[in-house]
């Protein structure tokens, strides 16, 4: 849309500054979990969204590279805790089978998000160049302030928790308090728990998660920040390489709704999760080695990359969902949160200017990335297995026979390790 003519940005700075929105949310998210453990959830989120949209409607009055980077930095930090937040929120209100469809549903706003953005980068293409304002800073200005009136609605209308709800009568508070006790997780804590915080960091199925998410986003780095300038580098105009934007977002909708449907009615999440990440496979492989030149190969690639997202929701409810303790599963959200972000760091420094216009090395490290992340999930989803059948060898051998949840451990807020009733969803 013109902003690297406008802000006369050269090399590798707009890479920087894509750049530098990922690093400021992996440096939050680091410090999101105190926030998350001791302000209530709903406000802290809709504080967050408010101070997010005057940061992006900030952006319509950059004049050169370090202000761009200095309000993406800003932009990063109050994101930071949003995943995390809805993650928690979720967990508050629905069993572990029941969250992955609902992940899923709430992060289809990407792609509605993607096919929106697109209509919208279309439209304010079309802005005069006599106008106040050029078409990005306005569409920068109109964006920030919808996302500061969407925070203020959340402030007032998301409850903390389910015992806040006022939608819920006292009847439907009880049921659905009866209703979640299965995901043994508790409901909330704000007391802060160290021994937690060092059982997560201890915990190999916290390293690989990291890990499984962190390779993701590296390649879905690539793909948001890039898609319009590869559209370009295929001989599509500015207006036309927006309209064309559109497919993802309808693809990513499509891979979300797969992957969350497949998981909440016929289970195994390994095998959801891999199929989304095969399929983005295809398409990674297309993007990075077909002819340049060829152009159906290299859109049909670009547009069955984005299925590869469909595994993104279900992956941060199933790390979530899989774990137990308040302060453990807020550091957990955060972590992956976290790792998500410098992936997405690491994406776009992939692109380096002297590559243009095929940036071989970038397409490359997609595949590698995305196939080391399913490789990952591989090895979280056998620790799973195994850690399942020692704890049911261990009931046996106690004479446990798990009949009904304890309401006693149910709202404990014991961790997934300390509590012999708890099984990880595979």
């Amino acid at each position: 849309m013109g902003i690297n003519n406008s802000l006369k940005l050269r090399g590798n700075q707009f890479s920087n500054a894509a750049s530098s929105f990922w690093i400021a949310v992996a440096v939050a998210a680091a410090f999101s979990t105190f926030p998350l453990q001791k302000i209530p959830t709903g406000k802290w989120m809709g504080a967050c969204l408010i101070l997010w949209g005057i940061s992006t409607a900030a952006h319509s009055a950059v004049k050169n590279y370090v202000q761009l980077v200095a309000v993406r930095v800003l932009s990063g930090i109050f994101e930071a805790s949003l995943p995390p937040a809805i993650m928690l929120l979720s967990a508050q209100y629905y069993t572990r089978q029941e969250q992955s469809m609902r992940y899923s549903l709430w992060y289809t706003g990407l792609g509605f998000g993607q096919i929106a953005g697109a209509l919208i980068s279309f439209g304010f293409q079309h802005v005069s160049p006599k106008a106040p304002l050029n078409g990005w800073r306005t569409m920068f200005l109109v964006l920030g302030l919808f996302t500061v009136a969407m925070g203020a609605l959340i402030c007032v209308f998301v409850p903390d928790t389910p015992m806040q709800a006022k939608f819920f009568t006292d009847e439907e508070k009880v049921v659905l308090l009866e209703h979640i006790k299965v995901n043994q997780t508790g409901i909330t804590n704000r007391k802060w728990d160290v021994k937690q915080i060092l059982e997560a960091l201890l915990d190999p199925q916290y390293w690989l998660m990291c890990g499984a998410i962190l390779l993701q986003g590296t390649g879905g780095g690539f793909i948001s920040t890039y898609s319009a300038t590869l559209l370009r580098n295929f001989g599509f105009s500015p207006k036309k390489a927006a309209l064309l934007g559109m497919p993802s977002g309808v693809m990513n909708i499509i891979s979300m709704l797969f992957v969350g449907y497949g998981a909440r009615f016929f289970g195994r999440r390994l095998f959801w999760s891999l199929s989304a990440m095969c399929i983005g496979l295809v398409g990674a492989c297309l993007v990075a080695f077909s002819n340049p030149h060829h152009k159906p190969a290299m859109l049909a690639g670009l547009y069955l990359a984005n299925f590869f997202t469909g595994c993104t929701p279900l992956n941060f409810q199933w790390f979530t969902g899989n774990t137990a303790g308040h302060t453990k599963r807020a550091l957990v959200a955060a972590s992956t949160n976290a790792a998500f972000a410098i992936g997405n760091i690491i994406g776009p420094l992939t692109f380096k200017a002297q590559d243009a216009p095929a940036y071989k090395p970038a397409k490359v490290t997609l595949v590698g990335c995305w196939a080391g992340s399913a490789g990952c999930l591989i090895l979280v989803t056998l620790y799973y297995v195994w850690a399942n059948k020692r704890r049911d060898a261990a009931s046996v051998e106690s004479d446990f026979v798990d009949t009904e949840v304890d309401k006693t451990i149910a709202y404990a807020g014991m961790t997934d390790k300390e509590n012999p009733y708890f099984r990880y969803s595979i």
